[in-house]
């Protein structure tokens, strides 16, 4: 029963997470006089067809792992367009068009992250306190004498010429762990120092401020948690809060969650290339589907934030400018802005085979990293 339920869930991840992002590049086709040839969800046989009056085919085809839109395209040696039909292809398009063509897919799932996230707040999610466990010995928190009870109440960014003069400004709020998580993890990959307004057991407020310069690095080797000494401690759910908004609240707040994820997601992909992250972190199909059997087993609140975590992991992933990808060919479009002339099709047919074997690459050893993860002894 369980391996139903993970395989259902991950079946239905991805379903929703490429007929968004997919959709995305339709809808931008069709609002810029671009004609679509075919909508597809999934590789290989078509396990059903059906084409629409307008002559778009709409296909699901066997293996669920991705998709594609494939538009009419001049530059395609592999089609043959009719007279009348040559004012809807692609590629006689304004460069702006083609570009937002292509930026929609990537967009379609930053906003599908925000508005499975306003769908939360709005439904009320519990929170677990941001109430700090007592730090580990050499914790910058243990010099900074933060103790075992105390609850982070307030946030706020240190300038880098901060020089530990009072602090005066009014702190933003911190409604709990998880939002704490997510603003230390900002202040950590983009090396900024910040100031706690915390309340400790007795009612009292304070003000820590851990300094740009004592912050720890992040490396594959290290928690920068544990070196920090801020961890959660643990509540009984009698004593978790609840946040529950209304539906322009929760839009805002679901779009800053998304931009503070977003940020620190791609700085912890860029850490690929300097070090600061390690490739074993990369994960293919058997993580995904674990991870969305699992939430989807606590339930669909867990499910929904699953899904809008990797909503805007996917967002990303296309943006990396690799050819194959769509920031491959924003790549491409940034090119013929500045010289002024379109890539050549004979070094985009290279640069594709480039970018293809590089993908297999990647995806074989997220595959490896998977089998060592859940198959090792």
């Amino acid at each position: 029963m369980q391996s139903l339920i993970t395989l259902a869930a991950f079946l239905v991840t991805l379903g929703i997470l490429v007929s968004f992002h997919e959709y995305g590049h339709f809808l931008a086709a069709r609002l810029c006089g671009v004609k679509v040839l075919r909508f597809a969800l999934g590789f290989g046989k078509p396990l059903f067809t059906y084409r629409a009056k307008n002559s778009t085919e709409w296909v699901l085809a066997s293996i669920p792992l991705g998709g594609y839109v494939k538009l009419l395209d001049g530059r395609d040696n592999q089609q043959t367009i009719p007279l009348e039909d040559r004012p809807q292809s692609f590629d006689v398009k304004p460069l702006w068009q083609r570009s937002l063509i292509v930026a929609a897919g990537p967009f379609a799932n930053f906003l599908l992250a925000v508005i499975l996230f306003s769908v939360l707040y709005i439904s009320g999610v519990p929170q677990l306190p941001a109430r700090l466990q007592s730090p580990p010995e050499q914790s910058i928190a243990a010099k900074l004498g933060v103790t075992a009870g105390d609850q982070v109440i307030g946030w706020q960014s240190l300038s880098s010429d901060y020089n530990g003069t009072p602090i005066f400004e009014e702190f933003d709020p911190v409604p709990s762990w998880n939002a704490l998580r997510w603003l230390l993890l900002d202040a950590l990959t983009g090396e900024q120092g910040f100031a706690l307004e915390i309340q400790d057991v007795s009612g009292g407020r304070q003000i820590k401020s851990f300094q740009q310069g004592d912050l720890p690095p992040i490396t594959p080797e290290s928690d920068p948690f544990q070196a920090l000494g801020l961890l959660p401690q643990v509540s009984p759910p009698s004593e978790w809060q609840e946040l529950k908004l209304g539906p322009v609240d929760a839009l805002g707040f679901a779009s800053q969650r998304v931009y503070l994820i977003t940020k620190v997601s791609m700085r912890l992909m860029l850490g690929l290339f300097t070090g600061k992250t390690t490739l074993k972190q990369l994960g293919g199909p058997l993580s995904i589907a674990d991870m969305a059997g699992k939430s989807a087993q606590v339930g669909w609140q867990p499910f929904i934030a699953f899904l809008a975590l990797m909503s805007i992991s996917i967002g990303l992933l296309n943006l990396v400018p690799l050819p194959m990808l769509d920031g491959g060919q924003l790549l491409y479009d940034a090119w013929e802005l500045v010289a002024g002339k379109r890539m050549s099709l004979s070094l985009q047919e290279k640069l594709q085979k480039v970018g293809f074997l590089l993908l297999i690459s990647l995806s074989l050893l997220a595959l490896f990293n998977d089998l060592q993860r859940y198959l090792s002894p």
